[in-house]
């Protein structure tokens, strides 16, 4: 699974598209125990992405992906605009000069936006976050490229299921750590929302290929 800038372009666009097009979804798990601005944000800011699309500096992936890091930053309110941010931001940096991103440094990439989340964020798995869905993903994904599986629809699935099972967990950062036992019974939102790109990713990026 590697990929050139029109494939980075891809999953960006449909990350985007994926946060705009749930935002009520979105917003509604994280009325369960949070404040419920979970989808707002991400939609408000990913909006802004798609909107400004064409005017995005392309001179590389890794410039493409810092000038996105830098709109959602600004952009999503709350916690979640340092995260995503972060995120987009760790992975531009792995990727460096490179033209192309193959499979060693897609899992690098990962592996360091996994990092800046746990640092930006002072969550570690477990926590009942995003990383509960994104960490186990990535050592699917890497796993699927040793042995020659399908590594999106990997990653897709282990994020889906890893996703769902936050639902037994107690929340230990974020608004939802407020609420103590209460916030067991329902599913992390972060977690669900990176379940839900991940497997519009997958889908498209079977199309592509």
């Amino acid at each position: 699974m590697a990929g050139d800038l029109a494939d980075v372009e891809f999953v960006v666009r449909t990350i985007a598209q994926t946060a705009v097009d749930n935002e009520k979804y979105f917003g509604d798990l994280d009325a369960v125990v949070g404040d419920g601005d979970f989808g707002y944000s991400m939609a408000r800011g990913f909006e802004v992405v798609l909107a400004d699309w064409d005017g995005i500096d392309r001179t590389d992936i890794a410039t493409f992906l810092k000038k996105v890091a830098v709109t959602i930053t600004g952009r999503i309110g709350g916690t979640s605009g340092p995260i995503w941010g972060t995120m987009f931001l760790r992975t531009a940096t792995t990727i460096g000069d490179r033209s192309e991103v193959d499979a060693g440094t897609l899992v690098a990439a990962l592996r360091a936006a996994t990092e800046g989340v746990m640092a930006r964020g002072k969550a570690e798995l477990g926590d009942k976050t995003l990383l509960d869905a994104l960490v186990p993903a990535t050592d699917a994904l890497e796993e699927a490229l040793r042995s020659g599986g399908d590594a999106a629809q990997a990653f897709a699935t282990t994020a889906r299921e890893r996703a769902d099972a936050t639902k037994t967990m107690q929340a230990r950062r974020g608004r939802a750590s407020y609420t103590g036992e209460r916030s067991i019974g329902s599913v992390d939102a972060g977690a669900t929302a990176v379940a839900v790109m991940a497997e519009q990713i997958a889908a498209g990026w079977a199309d592509r290929r």
